[in-house]
């Protein structure tokens, strides 16, 4: 048996977010034996334990909100002088990717991708002319580019954005199926009444997942619908002021904070709605796992038409008007659907991660061979 080739991710950390449960899902899935993840971070991360038993390696070094421009561009270039035995590096900062890859091209680090998982950049506008900064690098250093979604890929490319490859966020399937065992046992676990109607919602606490927007039409909804909970699984930056919200809102008997949880797949059964109104988003995992689970969603019309299986379980709503969302949620609990089968559907959409995994697999042994 050959030793494995090994690919590094660059990621500012490897926590539950979107691009991090997909690199995981492919980890788990790729035949180890052929390929194995290292890993560029700059801050421990949840799966960092996992990781080293599945045989990664982490390599951390400061970010440059610790250390500024000029000592991250420094600590990156010694990164890669030291380390320039990789073949292949896959980045998935998205603006930020320009510095790595430069920084990697430097060392003549032959196979440098891209990936986007958005379509839009976080913070303030400072931060984002720096990322627009960033993201000018992209273009000359990466040699290969992928993304999650079609709408993600011109975000991030420009002109380019035809050459990339898009990579499905896939899921393991089997695990997401419905299952009225796992929803009752959920429940009964979270002391949620079986009368009650569960709005669920899984994202980091920051501006883009709009947190705030959804305490506020959860608030309209409850004056109407006072058996609902609103589940919110996830951890972040703005974790106080979404604390806050809810006591100003006087929600705290309605609404349950889980934080991160390992158990997303049992979580999502408990549910009987998906709401999710992004600002922003590249495709995002957890709505392909709600579908996954049959479970219908409601979500912003600013998130790509990409993200819908086909499954009737999706519905687009504009961010201008809480009425309209608080309208369709009633109308969505008074429907009472059975829960779909979804399997079928990832399947033929590519959305299995096996398949997924097949395809990574793939292209990585063929960049190793180049």
């Amino acid at each position: 048996m050959g030793v494995p080739l090994r690919i590094l991710h660059a990621v500012v950390n490897m926590n539950r977010g979107g691009a991090e449960t997909l690199i995981m899902n492919l980890y788990r899935n790729i035949d180890r034996t052929k390929i194995q993840f290292d890993f560029l971070t700059c801050k421990e991360g949840v799966f960092d334990a996992e990781i080293i038993e599945l045989g990664g390696r982490i390599h951390r070094i400061p970010y440059i909100t610790d250390v500024g421009h000029l000592g991250y561009i420094n600590e990156l270039n010694q990164f890669f002088k030291q380390n320039s035995h990789y073949k292949v590096i896959h980045s998935h900062m998205d603006k930020m990717s320009g510095l790595v890859l430069r920084a990697a091209e430097k060392a003549k680090i032959p196979n440098r991708i891209a990936h986007s998982h958005n379509t839009s950049s976080e913070g303030g506008l400072a931060t984002k002319i720096y990322k627009w900064y960033a993201g000018k690098h992209i273009q000359q250093n990466a040699t290969h580019l992928f993304a999650c979604s079609h709408a993600a890929s011109k975000w991030l490319f420009a002109d380019r954005f035809k050459e990339s490859f898009i990579l499905k966020n896939g899921i393991e399937s089997e695990k997401f199926q419905f299952s009225r065992k796992i929803r009752e046992q959920m429940r009964l676990e979270l002391e949620i009444n079986n009368d009650s109607f569960v709005i669920g919602h899984i994202g980091r606490f920051n501006h883009q997942k709009n947190h705030l927007y959804l305490l506020e039409l959860f608030a309209g909804l409850i004056k109407k619908m006072p058996n609902a909970t609103l589940i919110l699984v996830g951890e972040g930056a703005l974790k106080s002021k979404i604390e806050l919200k809810i006591k100003e809102l006087r929600l705290n008997k309605n609404v349950k904070l889980l934080g991160v949880r390992e158990d997303i797949h049992s979580i999502i059964q408990a549910m009987d709605l998906f709401v999710f109104p992004s600002l922003h988003e590249g495709l995002p995992v957890t709505l392909i796992e709600a579908q996954g689970a049959g479970l219908p969603c409601i979500i912003s019309n600013t998130i790509t038409e990409e993200v819908d299986m086909g499954l009737d379980l999706i519905q687009f709503l504009p961010l201008s008007d809480q009425n309209i969302w608080i309208d369709q949620i009633l109308e969505e609990a008074k429907r009472k659907s059975p829960r779909k089968i979804a399997e079928f559907a990832l399947n033929e959409k590519g959305y299995n991660i096996k398949k997924t995994a097949e395809i990574t697999q793939d292209k990585y042994l063929a960049l190793g061979r180049s």
